[in-house]
């Protein structure tokens, strides 16, 4: 195999394993809006970690990587969803 074609198959099966790996949790949050067990600080760095990745991929040097960006993407919108959660249980119901 070309060091190109497994670069490209590894970054497609990182996208798919990283959201598989993370929409459970985030949908869960959703449909519960149970944040108990959540860090605050853990899903505001996700989502700035995800934002920095979607720049670096919109920004490469050879064009959009688009696992990258599209992983990065999903991931940033279920961290806030779930940031947003977290902060209204937190913050505005007072527990």
């Amino acid at each position: 195999m070309e060091h190109e074609t497994i670069y490209i198959i590894s970054g497609y099966a990182a996208s798919i394993f990283l959201i598989l790996g993370y929409l459970p949790q985030a949908i869960e949050t959703i449909r519960t809006r149970n944040t108990d067990g959540i860090a605050l600080p853990t899903f505001l760095m996700m989502a700035a970690g995800s934002t920095a990745f979607v720049v670096q991929s919109l920004f490469h040097e050879s064009g959009i990587i688009w696992s990258m960006l599209v992983t990065n993407a999903v991931t940033f919108v279920c961290s806030s969803i779930v940031f947003a959660i977290k902060m209204y249980n937190d913050y505005f119901k007072k527990k």
